[in-house]
């Protein structure tokens, strides 16, 4: 078969998005994810946030990709692993948040309220993580550590292929069917660490809770790793 331009830009773009699918289940990705996802009982929104995390991510790339095309300028390695580090930190943060939303999950509220002469009071319990899920449902955090991540050395494995492609057109759509590709595998990751949430909500409170204490150990432990390999050991 004879390799005509035509043929060989559906290679590099069908790469890119193959590339794509495969970045987004890169462990630093699944464990900032994981930590939005053990916090949502509804499928659809648990797709939904690795959807706009790969929109973020995709945002990031597309505009330093652009810098790198047309100015070619390039990410030096000491900025590529402090933004790596940044990526770290973030994890932390992201996985010491799920466990104090876990941990907080139940406050005590107590009622008073009068039946004639009498007094009653009343004491239940409310649920803050339910209440979050409810009004939180679209917030714009997944995107934010989507660009956070763009922005991070992780990505670099797509720009190794951007300097073979001789077209600016060409590159920046093989960045876009890159970003693609990670917004499909995301949202598909996504949907399978919420099954799991989505199945033992309401149900199986102990493993429910189980759960999304492992992924805010998983977040918190592998952004020390990051931390620990970036800037000390690095």
């Amino acid at each position: 078969m004879e390799l005509t331009p035509q043929l060989s830009t559906f290679s590099v773009l069908l790469i890119g998005f193959v590339l794509g699918l495969q970045h987004a289940i890169e462990g630093d990705h699944l464990a900032a994810v994981s930590t939005i996802v053990s916090e949502k009982k509804n499928l659809w929104t648990a797709s939904l946030v690795g959807g706009m995390w790969g929109v973020g991510h995709t945002i990031s790339l597309f505009v330093v990709g652009a810098v790198v095309i047309f100015l070619k300028l390039q990410i030096s390695e000491s900025v590529e692993t402090k933004l790596e580090a940044i990526v770290g930190g973030m994890l932390i943060l992201l996985g010491l948040n799920a466990l104090r939303k876990l941990f907080s999950a139940e406050k005590i509220h107590v009622h008073a309220h009068e039946h004639g002469e009498r007094e009653h009071v009343h004491i239940h319990a409310h649920s803050a993580a339910k209440a979050e899920t409810s009004h939180h449902r679209f917030s714009p955090r997944s995107i934010l550590i989507g660009m956070v991540h763009g922005l991070a050395g992780s990505a670099a494995l797509m720009f190794f292929i951007l300097p073979s492609i001789k077209s600016p057109t060409v590159a920046l759509v093989y960045i876009l069917i890159f970003g693609i590709g990670s917004i499909g595998g995301m949202m598909a990751m996504s949907f399978l660490i919420g099954l799991p949430i989505h199945f033992t909500a309401n149900r199986f409170d102990v493993l429910n809770k189980g759960l999304r204490l492992f992924a805010g150990v998983f977040s918190l432990f592998w952004g020390a790793l990051i931390v620990y390999r970036k800037l000390i050991v690095g």
